[in-house]
């Protein structure tokens, strides 16, 4: 078995090969040391929990705090001033706080503003697939991955169609932020230009409301009162960050993954009705969050027999938990019959920071999914002997491709 010393390294490191494929890193991991202690690139001492009950429990566990005023030095240390300013926001929060601005967005984001959102999805997925050239290789992602979630977040946002391109470059920006000096700076350049843009935003909102969430939130009010300015600018960048790229993400990796299990793919063709199960299967197996956002002990914890000390850094591994052999049978197999799926996986988390845009993400899924598979039935990748290219960015990290070239009808088959 691999050593010890080799998957903390290389963790550690977020080496290439451990980005491209971290599934072997994780299983050693669970194996020897399933609480490892170990110091990322950001040089903070963190704790990573990689076992499914563990990851779960401490989803969970009040004592494990998201509030990011109670490790400034440490959250500062890794994102810098311009993200404080952006991250006021019921992600980065404790009860009672927490309590107040979900149940404010939980108001007016609700399962049936989502649903109503179906056919204009359609029409959006329809629309994209439309435009994409057929018999020539197309990158799947800025074609139809990327532009489906960004496109419907910003519709229900009310984010104007000549807005959306610098807004999303300039989350791009901040989603793939590294360490070095230069990154840091474009990062710090991009969320000053966020603030601003949605401190402009909601200005306009307030003198002409409309129809959308963001002007929905901006008169939200519970016992309480409303969200404040800087909560209002917060949220909003929450909803639109989160509610995109973790969804493009997604979908590049599970056409890829489709792709590259063409049984599965048979299945799912050839009865529709598996599509949300096979949702949730791709979602536990390579889903596009790597690892859950950081928390910090509040207290001395102990999991898994490794003592946590009060103010130290923790990272759970989604990854990780959801291909736990202790929890899944087979779980490094691609299965879209695989019946636990949905009821275990923690693709979108669990407690009460369990993901608010799960509904939004899982209709825009079975959606796209259903919209390519049925207009291009033949579609395959336009190279199936390359490696798939992954993101080569640093904990805590999206997991996601950075191309995905198919050719939509290919000639001769």
């Amino acid at each position: 078995m691999t050593t010890l010393e080799d998957p903390v390294a290389a963790a550690e490191r977020c080496t290439p090969e451990f980005r491209r494929n971290p599934h072997p890193v994780y299983a050693s991991l669970r194996d020897a040391a399933p609480v490892c202690p170990m110091r990322p690139p950001h040089g903070i001492d963190t704790y990573l929990i990689t076992r499914y009950e563990d990851a779960r429990a401490a989803l969970a566990d009040p004592r494990l705090s998201k509030d990011m005023y109670g490790a400034m030095d440490a959250y500062r240390r890794i994102f810098g001033d311009s993200s404080v300013a952006l991250d006021d926001h019921m992600l980065n929060s404790d009860p009672p706080k927490h309590t107040r601005l979900r149940k404010l967005v939980s108001s007016q984001f609700t399962p049936r503003r989502v649903e109503s959102l179906r056919p204009q999805i359609q029409d959006i997925v329809d629309t994209l697939l439309d435009g994409c050239a057929t018999r020539k290789p197309v990158d799947l992602l800025p074609a139809f991955a990327f532009p489906l979630p960004i496109t419907v977040i910003c519709e229900l946002l009310g984010v104007p169609t000549d807005e959306r391109s610098e807004v999303q470059r300039s989350s791009t920006t901040v989603a793939q932020t590294g360490f070095s000096k230069e990154s840091k700076l474009a990062q710090q350049k991009a969320e000053e230009s966020l603030h601003a843009y949605f401190a402009d935003l909601i200005a306009r909102k307030r003198s002409r409301p409309g129809e959308d969430l963001l002007s929905a939130l901006i008169t939200a009010r519970d016992n309480d009162g409303g969200l404040t300015e800087n909560e209002l600018i917060s949220t909003a960048f929450l909803l639109m960050f989160a509610g995109h790229k973790t969804t493009a993400y997604l979908i590049g990796n599970a056409v890829h993954h489709l792709l590259a299990h063409p049984d599965q793919l048979r299945a799912v063709q050839a009865n529709p009705e598996l599509v949300g199960q096979a949702v949730e299967e791709l979602l536990r197996y390579d889903g596009s969050v790597e690892s859950a956002t950081f928390r910090f002990a509040t207290e001395d914890v102990e999991i898994a027999g490794t003592r946590i000390p009060k103010g130290a850094l923790v990272q759970i591994a989604l990854t990780s938990a959801n291909r736990d052999p202790l929890k899944f049978d087979s779980p490094d197999q691609f299965d879209v019959t695989r019946p636990d799926a949905q009821s275990g996986h923690l693709g979108f988390g669990h407690g009460i920071h369990y993901c608010l845009g799960a509904p939004l993400a899982r209709l825009e899924m079975q959606l796209a999914l259903t919209g390519l598979f049925s207009r291009f039935p033949r579609v395959a990748l336009a190279d199936p002997a390359r490696e798939a290219p992954w993101l080569e960015v640093p904990f805590p990290a999206f997991r996601g491709l950075t191309e995905l070239p198919v050719v939509l009808e290919p000639a001769g088959q």
